[in-house]
């Protein structure tokens, strides 16, 4: 047994093992009645143990802060960044995987260390940074600790920090290829433009590049200049209107020879493949969701204008059109690279093979999936602007789309 770090500390935290919130309300009074700075030390000291097991369970930093976002506030979102900048401070001398120390940058954890001084002095230096009393900033971390400390097990998709050599053999060059900068302008320039066959055009010739960039990968690859195989990563897909996300995302991994699983539990999808095709399903997903809200916000505009009213089924039918029409346009925007690229033929065994491979591997990582039907597209103008706004890529039509499953 350890000694409690101050008097009433382990029934205070007991309260992250109640089920109401009376627990809550009876730990936080115990916390806050506290030496402050006993109190404080003692939250980042739990919450660090409960951050590792986290990273232990398989999750990694955004994962958790989608959650937190969903399910609590911005107080515990910035609660969890001092927890986890806390927990890395104590282990300085282990490699961060590259995805890692992105998430890690875009939550705002400090690579030089914490914000606050000392320990004993974080409960003070909190309470002045949220301007808010004791029980209030007490119930907002043991919120947070109750968070964590639920997380169930979940598939890894990488190495957490620590993981040795599995970390140094998964981290990447300094900067990024030539070809994903080209990319990342195309979108940004798709992004901007109010001119939606302009946009769609810049995506499509970023999806060509994107297969270029691929299929170099995998010419390498068969070469003996690269040993890796199939990785994965997260990818957020937040509501509202997540399934018709779920398909895009879907849509855009198929495209790039990945396999999309869609956790909606939790509010993401795991990817699945190499890791070239990983960045560019990341890239461009991001990209058309932007986009297709773009597009369907002046569609709700026009439909405003003529004296319709719209409603969320106007926006999921727009959506999952849009998801749906665009797998096609994507596809078909790969196969024309592949074909440019493979006059001989001699990719196409390269690239079933790397097919094959990333099957295989989400397979193993999923063997229980199911397939979610789509419900709630029951509005026919909204399928038909979705359909409409995919339909302007400027890629050959060859293919009708497939509606209606996911896996999940």
């Amino acid at each position: 047994m350890t000694e409690e770090a101050f008097p009433g500390a382990d029934r205070a935290f007991s309260a992250l093992y109640g089920t109401g919130d009376d627990d809550l309300d009876l730990g936080a009074s115990l916390l806050a009645a506290a030496p402050w700075a006993d109190a404080g030390r003692e939250v980042l000291r739990r919450g660090q143990e409960f951050v590792r097991r986290a990273w232990d369970r398989g999750w990694q930093p955004a994962d958790v802060a989608r959650l937190v976002r969903r399910d609590l506030d911005e107080v515990h979102l910035r609660l969890l960044t001092d927890l986890v900048a806390a927990e890395r401070r104590g282990h300085p001398e282990e490699p961060v995987p590259p995805r890692w120390r992105a998430q890690l940058d875009e939550l705002g954890v400090r690579a030089d260390g914490v914000w606050w001084k000392r320990d004993d002095a974080y409960g003070d230096a909190l309470a002045r940074r949220e301007r808010t009393d004791r029980f209030s900033l007490a119930t907002a971390a043991l919120e947070l600790l109750r968070l964590l400390i639920r997380l169930p097990p979940i598939e890894p998709v990488g190495p957490a920090p620590g993981a040795g050599a599995r970390v140094r053999q998964a981290q990447a060059p300094p900067g990024e290829p030539r070809m994903l900068t080209r990319i990342r302008a195309l979108l940004a320039k798709a992004e901007a433009t109010d001119y939606p066959e302009e946009a769609e055009a810049l995506t499509a010739k970023a999806q060509e590049l994107m297969a270029r960039h691929s299929v170099d990968e995998a010419v390498l690859a068969a070469r003996g200049d690269s040993a890796a195989g199939p990785g994965a990563c997260r990818i957020g897909v937040d509501a509202p209107y997540e399934t018709a996300k779920a398909i895009l995302l879907d849509a855009v991994a198929t495209a790039n020879r990945c396999r999309a699983v869609w956790n909606s539990a939790f509010g993401f999808s795991t990817v699945v493949g190499f890791e070239a095709d990983l960045e560019a399903v990341e890239l461009l997903y991001t990209s058309l969701l932007v986009q297709g809200t773009a597009a369907m916000t002046r569609a709700e505009a026009a439909q405003r204008a003529g004296g319709r009213k719209r409603t969320k089924s106007f926006r999921q039918s727009f959506l999952t059109a849009y998801a749906s029409r665009l797998g096609t346009r994507l596809a078909e925007a790969t196969e024309h690279a592949v074909e440019e690229a493979d006059r001989g033929g001699a990719l196409l065994p390269v690239l079933a093979a790397r097919d094959v491979a990333v099957t295989d591997r989400a397979e193993q990582m999923f063997p229980r999936t199911t397939a979610t039907r789509v419900r709630g597209v029951n509005d026919l103008a909204g399928w038909e602007h979705g359909t409409a706004a995919a339909d302007r890529a400027a890629v050959p039509d060859r293919q009708t789309p497939r509606r209606g499953r996911i896996r999940s």
